[in-house]
């Protein structure tokens, strides 16, 4: 395994999981640095997070997960991680697939932890979006991505180093994965579990149109290839 790792753990109103999914991190990857980044959380989060992580960026309002994680990867980088782990604060990410995640960076310089969109658990209308923003997000990319969504992520520092994604909220994520295959870094996908039952704060209208954006403003790659 990569170390030094850091943890990315955006936060937003996680406070009913937030402990258990730190808890199951720390026992599945006991030697990682975890950065906690509240953005703008009322729910009580703030405290929570601030005990059970070991350093804590804290926005006062709200400012998006793409600013979250741009936050948390550059003080990942002043640690001086060599790999970096993003996972979700709400529980639908099972920690036990975050060593299989960070290992298959020797193997890719991105992991994505991809989850099966054939099973019952997931709701219909998420399985149709996934399926079509990851087809796309291939398209424009060339890259190999089957869950363009998934938050639960491995990466090399050189990747956080050399991309420089735009957005501010779940578009950024997108954009990401895209400016980074056509940088020529590559990335695996790693099979991980399906959870669902905690509520998503994607906004299926206004957070979907700003992802078909990203997408839009990359589709001149599927020409150039």
């Amino acid at each position: 395994m990569i170390e030094p790792l850091v943890v990315i753990l955006p936060c937003y109103k996680a406070g009913p999981s937030l402990e258990k999914v730190v808890k199951d991190l720390r026992a599945h990857l006991p030697k990682a640095f975890i950065i906690g980044v509240d953005d703008g959380s009322t729910d009580g989060s703030r405290p929570l997070i601030k005990k059970v992580c070991d350093q804590v960026i804290v926005f006062e309002k709200n400012k998006g997960k793409g600013m979250a994680l741009r936050a948390g990867f550059a003080m990942a980088l002043e640690k001086g991680a060599a790999a970096v782990l993003t996972i979700d604060s709400d529980g639908q990410h099972d920690a036990a697939f975050a060593p299989s995640i960070v290992n298959a960076l020797d193997r890719a310089d991105i992991v994505i932890g991809t989850r099966d969109f054939a099973g019952e658990a997931v709701p219909k209308h998420r399985r149709i979006a996934n399926i079509i923003s990851s087809a796309a997000t291939r398209a424009v990319s060339g890259g190999r991505v089957r869950d363009s969504q998934s938050g639960y992520r491995a990466f090399k520092a050189e990747v956080l180093r050399k991309v420089d994604a735009k957005g501010d909220r779940y578009e950024f994520e997108t954009d990401f994965i895209i400016l980074a295959a056509r940088m020529g870094f590559t990335s695996v996908n790693v099979p991980i579990s399906t959870i669902y039952g905690s509520p998503s704060y994607f906004n299926e209208f206004s957070d979907a149109w700003l992802v078909i954006k990203v997408l839009w403003r990359h589709k001149a790659g599927i020409f150039n290839r």
